[in-house]
């Protein structure tokens, strides 16, 4: 969406401060042996009791509260009854909707003590999203974020998912444009004042495709390396770029 006034723009940041907060609680509950549903519950316990509600679960009929994602899986995990072990890593996505505006934000959180490569994976797409950061801005090309995305995911022998990408946000989950992690020549779109956009590097640990689940809804890496994920919604301003899930 672009937000035109006061109003779209202090609903736009309710939502998103709402959203932050919640990751927040759910980063701070990961720990072996708890579940990926009972960390999807701290996170909509906490939503619910603010009068939000699971905006995949609103738009897209998503199984669960928010998207919990392990290891090889990339993106879209449902929530269940599997444990986190040490040397995991979970990636919490939360989106959520309040008066009818929707955030976006995602983390990766390595669980107990991690190899070294996955550490730096997780390091590496947190990198690549405040490396992008100074290019939202009206009137750049949104083409330019890929490509800076891209070249330092791969400076740090990484590699991005080319099938999923960051998106437009705010009354719907995925609106106009699209923002990918990689460089496409052949996209035009340049970022308005106003705008509101999900930035959000997904990357693996070596070049993969993905695969879907039985499930239908998670997607995971083909040759099984595992992946992280970086996000968050962000309001484009003359000022510079305004991170609304803080």
């Amino acid at each position: 969406m672009t937000v035109r006034n006061d109003g779209e723009r202090d609903g736009m940041a309710a939502v998103g401060r709402l959203v932050g907060e919640a990751l927040r609680r759910m980063r701070a509950a990961v720990a072996p042996g708890i579940s990926t549903h009972e960390l999807d519950e701290v996170g909509a316990v906490f939503l619910r009791a603010e009068g939000a509600e699971s905006a995949p679960q609103a738009v897209y009929n998503f199984p669960g509260f928010s998207c919990i994602s392990v290891n090889d899986e990339v993106v879209h995990g449902v929530p269940g009854p599997r444990r986190l072990a040490a040397g995991d890593l979970v990636k919490l996505d939360v989106t959520a909707r309040l008066d009818g505006y929707i955030a976006d934000a995602a983390v990766t959180v390595p669980v107990g003590e991690v190899a070294p490569e996955h550490q730096a994976l997780c390091e590496a797409a947190e990198a690549a999203f405040r490396k992008a950061m100074p290019m939202v801005r009206p009137g750049q090309r949104v083409a330019d974020i890929g490509r800076i995305i891209d070249a330092e995911v791969r400076g740090r022998g990484f590699a991005v998912v080319r099938e999923v990408a960051g998106h437009g946000v705010g009354r719907t989950i995925h609106e106009p444009p699209d923002v990918l992690n990689y460089f496409n020549p052949h996209q035009r779109d340049r970022f308005e004042d106003g705008q509101v956009v999900a930035i959000e590097p997904i990357i693996t640990l070596s070049q993969t495709r993905l695969v879907e689940d039985p499930d239908g809804w998670t997607l995971r890496t083909r040759n099984g390396v595992f992946a992280a994920h970086y996000e968050h919604t962000v309001l484009v301003t003359a000022g510079g770029p305004q991170l609304l899930t803080v």
